[in-house]
């Protein structure tokens, strides 16, 4: 582990030249795949070459790819075999992702990324008793691909991908049983998880914020005490990430009463590990530059063009979002994953996450984000002592009848003192952190004061579950410029 911490010291110093071998290779290894041919990876030998060459690449693009990949062809994308495929959920659009997962990027990317997360956390605490007991990892499932069954590959949600590939050590110092973690049923498999997890000596949990609560709460119920440290006394560290922690965070104050308990955020996903939180005082994720990713970052007001100029680490500014394109050592190409960041430090690269590139609210010219929104729920949940489960929003379009506005369903963990005081702090916070709001707001001439509705208990479940959404991989859409999500849950609340 210290050794490893002498390496990330090592690209944190010098960036730029880690980057650029790491593109040459990539390039190299590749060339004589179908795709490196098209594209003339013999003949690149600079960025500008491969960003004339290369265009930039949606999922929809490099579909054509991955459906014949996963159909038995090889020598595609990328020139060795590709067995795994991690399903996402496809948020910014209806249908499942097939990530393609090579060897590489399992032993490169996602392994690297945990065992850097252990060195990171340890190298802060070097006092943790983590290794006095297991490790629970709360993750997905995974099945045999049936496109076809000559191909012998499978696909499931990464952190199932992950999981059924760990080495026997690693088997050894997690929780629950791989048929536990694997299972498909997520309603069952809480309970199981409960079960097989009740007697464990936990130390540490991986996983996302809302499938912990679930389980946190359901082990409470089981046993009838008053918090998690009544059952896993020796817990002392959460590492989270797909969604924001901040919402969550008084929550799992309360559900976890204790000054030593620790939390660490991580940015990972079904293309790749690329952030780790890395100091004790900060919520800035340290940039992984060695996990066989090559990055650029597309700015804010390109993003949304058909081939947008995109920049390397050597031009990007403090405070600027940029969506986040990659090249990685699973045959993903100037891939836009749909993520916004922003950078926080430049000298070592830290980032913070501000997004998805389609999760925004955007009808009025207020350019609402998801960081924005988080932050005012936050603020607005510490001011009036309320805690939250889920949220969305969305616009309320101007007609002849009603003004242009923004509607809110936030399920409350636990209600604040005064819902209109919850509002105007919310309404007053998003005008502190987003000018574009902010000048809209000004004397109701474009937006009026948000409108939001309390959902009960288990609406966003339920609503996820009738859409066969229910798993790590799938998360609540935070906002969205359309109202596809709001009507669709108003309708199952009985709102009219």
């Amino acid at each position: 582990m210290k050794k490893r911490i002498h390496q990330i010291e090592l690209f944190m110093k010098y960036p730029h030249e880690v980057q650029e071998e790491l593109r040459n290779r990539l390039i190299h290894t590749a060339k004589k795949t179908e795709f490196g041919k098209k594209h003339n990876f013999e003949g690149i030998k600079s960025v500008e070459q491969f960003r004339n060459e290369v265009p930039v690449h949606t999922y929809e693009k490099l579909f054509p790819y991955i459906e014949r990949r996963m159909k038995g062809e090889e020598k595609l994308l990328w020139p060795t075999e590709i067995k795994w495929f991690a399903k996402s959920s496809g948020t910014t659009n209806a249908r499942s992702k097939f990530i393609p997962v090579s060897t590489e990027a399992l032993e490169e990317c996602h392994f690297k990324g945990g065992k850097d997360l252990i060195s990171i956390y340890v190298n802060n605490y070097p006092d943790s008793r983590m290794f006095s007991g297991k490790g629970l990892g709360i993750g997905g499932s995974h099945q045999v691909n049936e496109l076809d069954p000559t191909a012998s590959s499978y696909y499931g949600d990464v952190s199932a991908v992950i999981m059924a590939n760990l080495p026997m050590w690693a088997q050894i110092i997690r929780t629950p049983s791989l048929d536990v973690a694997l299972m498909d049923n997520w309603e069952e498999k809480i309970e199981k998880l409960a079960q097989s997890t009740l007697h464990e000596n936990v130390t540490s949990i991986s996983g996302v914020p809302t499938w912990t609560i679930l389980l946190i709460q359901r082990l409470m119920e089981i046993k009838g005490v008053d918090n998690i440290l009544e059952v896993w006394p020796n817990l002392e560290v959460f590492f989270h990430g797909a969604v924001s922690f901040t919402p969550y965070r008084n929550l799992f104050k309360e559900l976890i009463p204790s000054d030593q308990m620790n939390y660490v955020e991580t940015y990972n996903a079904s293309e790749g590990f690329f952030g780790i939180q890395d100091q004790k005082d900060s919520e800035e994720l340290l940039l992984m530059l060695d996990y066989g990713i090559y990055y650029e970052f597309i700015p804010y007001e390109y993003m949304h063009e058909e081939n947008p100029i995109a920049v390397g680490l050597e031009d990007v500014e403090l405070g600027k979002i940029y969506a986040m394109l990659i090249t990685t050592n699973a045959g993903l190409w100037r891939y836009s994953i749909g993520d916004t960041i922003k950078f926080t430090s430049l000298n070592p690269y830290r980032i913070k996450i501000a997004g998805r590139t389609k999760h925004f609210i955007n009808a009025f010219g207020e350019e609402l984000v998801v960081e924005n929104a988080e932050t005012a729920i936050a603020e607005a949940c510490d001011k009036t002592g309320a805690m939250i489960d889920n949220f969305t929003a969305a616009p309320i379009h101007f007609t002849e009848k009603s003004e242009g506005g923004h509607e809110w369903i936030i399920e409350f963990k636990k209600k604040p003192e005064s819902l209109d005081r919850f509002i105007s702090i919310l309404d007053e916070t998003l005008r502190q952190v987003n000018s574009d709001y902010d000048a809209k707001r000004y004397k109701d001439m474009a937006l009026k004061m948000p409108v939001v509705h309390c959902a009960e208990t288990g609406t966003f479940y339920n609503w996820m579950k009738r859409r066969g959404k229910l798993g790590g991989q799938n998360k609540v859409p935070r906002l969205a410029n359309n109202r596809q999500y709001i009507d669709d849950i108003l309708e199952l609340m009985g709102v009219q």
